[in-house]
């Protein structure tokens, strides 16, 4: 599970990369950037389940909802604060203009509530997310409730409709918002886009589809699914995703394959089966993939702008030939994971081992059996599946 948190750390930065536009030759430059179109897209739905998967997994006996606050704010908040810190200091060397409400909403996480580009992409572009996850972490303790009285023979009807919630957003938006003016990102209003796209409650569904999905592993109502098939089907499902109309391509067309593809990998990991996922240098890039996150677009952006002025107003800096560009996108890479790795050390841990409190004893499963599931997912250690580490901090 670690290794593919990072993998989908990835996604999101070779979507950064494709925006960034660093290639001349134009088959090359456009064609990354259409391939990629949908990386960022997938990385951030597959880190919104797998936070809902995740928390109710580690979900802890006798904590209150204080010290599940007060856990998830460590986890968050130092790595957030520095990097924003970070990002103002870059701001004000590439002489542009953050906007004092939008720096003050971001820092206190509540900028993907606000309906406006320079709210959303403020300082730290990546950080909306955070904003949404926020959300997540304030209704766990009352969604924690409401699904653990779910029986366990509905589990897979609730997931359905879940699915169904996600999949009827974007005709519900675009049947009650209007679709001009036309945003830059594709063929829709800014407001239909961000209605799908960054709007926590819409969000929330994914969330709540990944508990759903954690108590169906726990209460031995998996169906087995192999993980090279739960691959293949995230994999029809992205190319599916390249030529869905535009609001689909955000979760619609992938969260199905997503809500599959995390409880194979659990149930993988819990059987001790090895994969190239559970190495020792996956499972370590997977416990900085939150730092990773954060970092790589400051990396990508202001370390295209280093070397020059934008080619036009979509590009971050100059662009040029393919072995060039390559070259750059491999350093930002690099420079990124060594980013990741010393915030990951220098901050997250400490300030875990500090606040976080106790670790406590895996949790009973919600219905009041063993954490333990039948049907073949046995051998479950606590830290196989730990609270913490993925991309958004789930």
């Amino acid at each position: 599970m670690s290794g593919l948190r990072f993998l989908a750390a990835a996604l999101v930065f070779l979507f950064h990369a494709g925006i960034a536009q660093v290639f001349s030759a134009p088959p090359l430059r456009y064609g990354f950037l259409f391939v990629g179109g949908s990386a960022g897209f997938v990385g951030v739905s597959f880190f919104f389940v797998l936070s809902g998967f995740v928390l109710t997994w580690s979900a802890r006996p006798g904590d209150g909802t204080a010290g599940f606050w007060r856990r998830r704010f460590v986890k968050i908040f130092p790595n957030h604060v520095v990097t924003f810190a970070v990002a103002l200091v870059l701001i004000g060397w590439a002489g542009q203009s953050g906007g004092l409400w939008q720096g003050v909403t971001n820092l206190l996480l509540l900028h993907a509530w606000i309906p406006q580009y320079s709210f959303m992409v403020s300082v730290n572009a990546v950080s909306w997310s955070l904003s949404v996850e926020a959300l997540f972490y304030l209704a766990f303790p009352l969604l924690f409730l409401v699904v653990g009285r779910i029986r366990p023979s509905r589990l897979w009807w609730w997931a359905g409709a879940t699915v169904v919630g996600v999949l009827l957003a974007p005709p519900a938006v675009q049947a009650l918002l209007p679709d001009q003016p036309q945003w830059s990102w594709g063929p829709a209003s800014f407001a239909q886009i961000w209605s799908v796209y960054a709007f926590p409650p819409v969000r929330l569904l994914e969330f709540a589809l990944g508990m759903l999905l954690a108590r169906i592993v726990l209460t031995g109502r998996w169906i087995r699914l192999p993980l090279p098939a739960a691959v293949l089907l995230v994999l029809a499902g992205y190319a599916a995703s390249l030529f869905a109309p535009f609001l689909y391509r955000f979760a619609a067309c992938t969260v199905i394959p997503l809500a599959l593809l995390i409880p194979a990998a659990a149930a993988a990991d819990v059987q001790g089966r090895r994969t190239v996922l559970s190495t020792r240098v996956m499972v370590w890039l997977g416990e900085i993939s939150y730092a990773f996150y954060l970092v790589h677009g400051l990396v990508l952006a202001y370390g295209h702008r280093a070397f020059g002025p934008p080619t036009d107003a979509f590009s971050s800096g100059p662009a040029w030939s393919t072995p060039v560009g390559l070259g750059f996108l491999l350093a930002c890479l690099a420079v990124s994971v060594l980013l990741a790795w010393a915030l990951h050390v220098l901050v997250e841990r400490p300030a875990m081992r500090r606040w976080a409190g106790r670790s406590a004893a895996p949790a009973p499963a919600p219905d009041g059996g063993s954490r333990v599931p039948p049907q073949g997912v046995a051998g479950h250690r606590a830290g196989n599946l730990p609270e913490g580490g993925g991309a958004s901090g789930a």
